[in-house]
């Protein structure tokens, strides 16, 4: 893929998700913010019908106790009624309209004790009015001499009625003028507002604990729960016992110390589910670019890997191809010296290939578990000393040292002998190749409870922190500007990885740029 293509499409697909993000966000937020509107809402509503039903309580209860009081007075201090009619008579139809209103008027002497106070006068004067309204017609009947001689009742409509609403309107004013003068707790209980609250809050879908307080013109009554605290935010409140004037020196306070709780768990669960679908969209996302990026990679250092092994594989067939034209050569094919000699050439180029290729399928069947590594009882110490004797010829012939440290005072592994003996060979020729001087190299093992620490400490080029989280990956080289500058193709670290891990241990490195690297492994002892 072409990279400017690719780096295109990772920058969109990253503005859609953030973009995705940003609006899943947003919308939680909404719903937040909605939910909290409706929650206020709902309590302003809870509020004013409970301070309604507080103020239509205490009206009725002065009511009750008026007509109570009038039904037990007995005897009326005095009454006086008056009558007024009006008569129409409609000569076209012979009809007359009697219209009667008369209206009683009764006086009651009510104790003080009606008001429960004693700032009033000894007796409270009360007057009864009750209306009776009669409207009659008439019809004159005439004889043949046209003389009048009878009227017949046709329609006759009466209606009596005691206080109507202006005059009710007035007792209640009356009412409120006395309620006024009476302390507030004797006028409401904690109990009432307790109950009409939690029963006006369910009735709206809210069932979470409140607390609550009355205020009188900012400060605050005895009529509060235990833990109500007032503050700023947070509170709600609808005045009570307004009077006609829509003036009220009380007010009901509520507060909910658990309202954020309830605000979230009204929109939890769809917004833990949007939440959910975010993250699989997101872990989809990191991993499709991931896995993008892997393959750019993979791609990269394949290329590398084909590269150094046509180079590889190159060399030693061309020297093939000469040793063969050399023998075919009259003058040579006589010398028996030469003859060996080019045949040998052929042989070791043949194994060179031949051991890049075992490489190669080594490192595919470790990745498919079709390689078969039987376990024994060996000698960390003796494996050590065996694959040095692999790699000692080089190392002396460019004039470098290997030194061995071997103080684990246990050294008996649970290995496979060939395998981590090639683990060992990979490490020191990793090494070697990495070291563009002498090759000066240390082994060290030392024991750490239950474990064998190897470490392979040389004196190379070292590696970048970069580098070193990548060394172990397969087909993975260090671009050095020359990618043939050092020989091999990414494989040996790879396999000393999977034949380690299979044997339980671990296998990790230390390395500073120019200052060389350090490799350990760490296997469990017998």
């Amino acid at each position: 893929m072409n990279k400017k293509l690719f780096v295109l499409l990772v920058i969109l697909m990253s503005l859609s998700l953030i973009g995705l993000i940003f609006v899943q966000s947003f919308w939680i937020k909404k719903s937040i913010d909605s939910s909290e509107e409706q929650f206020s809402s709902s309590v302003a509503e809870a509020l004013n019908s409970v301070t309604n039903k507080i103020s239509e309580r205490e009206t009725k209860n002065y009511f009750d106790r008026y007509w109570s009081a009038v039904d037990s007075i007995g005897e009326l201090k005095g009454t006086q009624l008056t009558n007024f009619f009006f008569i129409d008579r409609d000569v076209n139809s012979n009809e007359i309209l009697l219209y009667e209103h008369g209206i009683l008027e009764e006086d009651y002497g009510i104790s003080s004790t009606f008001f429960d106070s004693t700032d009033v006068a000894d007796t409270t004067i009360i007057k009864n009015y009750t209306s009776k309204r009669t409207t009659s017609i008439f019809k004159e009947d005439f004889d043949l001499e046209g003389n009048r001689f009878r009227l017949n009742p046709i329609q006759r409509v009466e209606k009596i009625g005691g206080l109507n609403k202006m005059e009710e309107a007035a007792m209640e004013e009356m009412f409120m003028v006395h309620a006024k003068r009476i302390p507030i707790h004797k006028r409401v209980s904690k109990q009432e507002i307790e109950l009409l609250l939690q029963r006006e809050l369910e009735n709206r879908g809210i069932d979470i604990s409140f607390e609550y307080g009355v205020y009188s013109n900012g400060l605050p009554t005895k009529i509060k729960s235990k833990r109500f605290k007032y503050a700023e935010t947070n509170i709600y409140k609808s005045p009570m016992f307004v009077d006609f004037e829509g003036i009220s020196n009380f007010d009901l306070l509520i507060s909910f110390p658990k309202k954020k709780r309830f605000l979230v768990q009204s929109i939890l669960g769809l917004a833990l589910l949007s939440l959910l679908f975010t993250i699989i969209i997101v872990v989809a996302y990191s991993g499709a670019i991931y896995q993008l990026i892997r393959q750019k990679q993979i791609s990269e250092i394949k290329t590398d890997f084909i590269n150094n092994m046509t180079h590889e594989f190159k060399t030693p067939i061309a020297t093939i191809n000469l040793a063969v034209e050399a023998i075919k050569n009259p003058k040579i094919i006589g010398d028996q010296e030469k003859v060996l000699r080019y045949l040998q050439m052929i042989r070791d180029e043949n194994k060179r290939m031949h051991a890049q290729v075992e490489n190669v399928l080594r490192i595919s069947k470790l990745e498919k578990n079709q390689l078969d590594i039987s376990k024994d009882r060996v000698d960390v110490h003796d494996i050590i000393e065996d694959a040095i004797t692999h790699v000692e010829l080089i190392v002396d012939d460019r004039g470098g040292y290997i030194h061995t440290h071997l103080d684990a005072e246990r050294s008996e592994v649970l290995a496979n002998e060939m395998h981590f003996t090639n683990v060992i060979v990979n490490m020191l020729d990793n090494a070697i190749k990495y070291s563009e001087e002498a090759p000066k190299i240390d082994v060290f093992t030392e024991r750490a409870k239950n474990y064998i620490i190897i470490k392979v400490q040389d004196q190379g080029t070292g590696m970048s922190k970069g580098v070193l989280k990548k060394v172990f990956e397969k087909f993975y080289r260090e671009h050095t500007g020359n990618i043939h500058n050092v020989k091999g193709h990414g494989l040996g670290l790879a396999y000393v990885k999977k034949i380690v891990e299979d044997h339980q241990g671990e296998v990790y490195a230390e390395s500073e740029k120019g200052k060389g690297s350090t490799f350990y492994i760490k296997l469990p002892l017998i």
